[in-house]
């Protein structure tokens, strides 16, 4: 019943959404206030189709959309919505897969301004799960090709003029084929731990190491260590991806605490599941920020988890908790601050065992299976990896005959 209830509510605020945009537009003179927040809601979903290479794309974005042009033409009553709608068709039809060619395709022949927007978003929707289903693969061929081509120009040029622009690439290809080839080897040991027999470990395969290499980004030192070169212009998306997975990686392991230590029923009260997520998850929301302290947002997120916890136990007619298990429990959700607390450390080993299946999957086949733990965080989990493998994959792109050249003197044994 909860799931309908929510459906319907959502269904609800949409409708009351474009009814109000409806009515804003019949006024006389129309009011544009909505429109213009759906133009910069369109703009930036267009934005986040593009890849980097796609500079002539994003300049006409950029000043076809310009919003506060668009409010100076809505206040001077000069403001031509249809003409802006045809715009926003025609990108989209340029970046479309093209199994949405008929989709798109459709849109011309809708006339009145509400239904046409709330179409747009429709198939905006479908866009989204495209790129994400397919990674790059979905992007027109000539569109892909032509942005592959114009960062491996760009960055052939700098190498060059300047020889070494492979220097801190190169160092991080061969600590992650060492690192693989150190993992391979203890566990080629023999059950004594004594040597194999051979004095050489075993030679890991290069998509291998350029995958374990991408995952090594996501436990990057920036303020130490230089960033390789050949993702450079992607740091602050892998910055982004770490600080994504580490607030996942902390969601996780207190919501694996909480329930491990509750009554075995209350993990299965969905409503009671996603009500404490969505606790946990606000209150870690700032971790981005210098001024967050994560131990003290965990003495807070203790403190709620257990109120909630006493609640539900109580609702559901479970046996309450005992103060001794809340002390437990709120010990046990602070310890989590400490890298190495060992929850934390299996829920991050298993992220990252995840993530480095998705890749080796080639994103062809359904998402792997999510390991056992992470079911609680699997959504935000399964979306977090549909942007690291897209970013990674089209890195590779651009980056793979560098990469291919340096592996191949890497790799060869003696």
């Amino acid at each position: 019943m909860s799931t309908l209830l929510e459906k319907r509510v959502k269904e609800i605020v949409h409708k009351a959404f474009w009814d109000c945009l409806s009515v804003q537009l019949s006024d006389d003179p129309p009011s544009y206030d909505h429109a213009i927040k759906l133009v910069g809601e369109i703009k930036e979903t267009l934005l986040s189709f593009l890849l980097p290479g796609h500079t002539r794309l994003r300049n006409q974005i950029t000043e076809v959309l310009d919003l506060d042009l668009i409010k100076q033409q809505a206040e001077n009553g000069a403001l031509d919505i249809s003409k802006l709608a045809e715009f926003i068709i025609g990108m989209m039809g340029t970046l479309c897969a093209p199994v949405r060619d008929e989709e798109v395709q459709k849109l011309k022949n809708i006339k009145e301004i509400v239904p046409l927007f709330r179409a747009i978003f429709s198939v905006l929707d479908l866009m989204k799960v495209d790129m994400a289903n397919f990674s790059v693969s979905s992007i027109r061929p000539h569109l892909m090709q032509q942005s592959v081509e114009y960062e491996r120009k760009k960055f052939q040029e700098l190498l060059e003029k300047q020889p070494n622009s492979l220097d801190f690439v190169t160092q991080w290809l061969e600590e992650a084929a060492d690192d693989l080839m150190n993992q391979k080897y203890k566990n080629a040991l023999p059950a004594g731990g004594g040597a194999s027999g051979s004095d050489e470990g075993p030679v890991p395969n290069p998509v291998a190491v350029q995958n374990h290499a991408y995952l090594r980004l996501l436990k990057w030192d920036h303020l130490q260590r230089p960033f390789p070169e050949t993702v450079l212009m992607d740091q602050s998306r892998f910055q982004e991806l770490q600080l994504q997975l580490e607030q996942l990686t902390i969601l996780g392991a207190v919501l694996l605490i909480t329930f491990s230590m509750a009554a075995s029923g209350i993990s299965s009260q969905a409503n009671f599941a996603e009500k404490l997520k969505m606790i946990v998850k606000i209150l870690l929301t700032d971790m981005h920020l210098p001024s967050f302290r994560l131990k003290d947002a965990l003495t807070t997120i203790g403190e709620k988890v257990c109120l909630e916890v006493s609640n539900c136990l109580s609702q559901c007619g479970f046996t309450p908790f005992t103060m001794d298990k809340e002390i437990v429990l709120k010990g046990q959700i602070q310890a989590v601050a400490s890298p190495d607390d060992p929850i934390r450390r299996i829920m991050d080993s298993r992220i990252l065992t995840f993530l480095e299946t998705y890749l080796a999957s080639g994103h062809q086949k359904p998402l792997p299976a999510v390991p056992g733990g992470l079911g609680p965080v699997q959504t935000e989990l399964e979306e977090v990896a549909v942007k690291f493998v897209r970013l990674v994959n089209y890195n590779k792109m651009v980056f793979s005959p560098y990469y291919d050249a340096i592996l191949s003197k890497t790799l060869v044994r003696s």
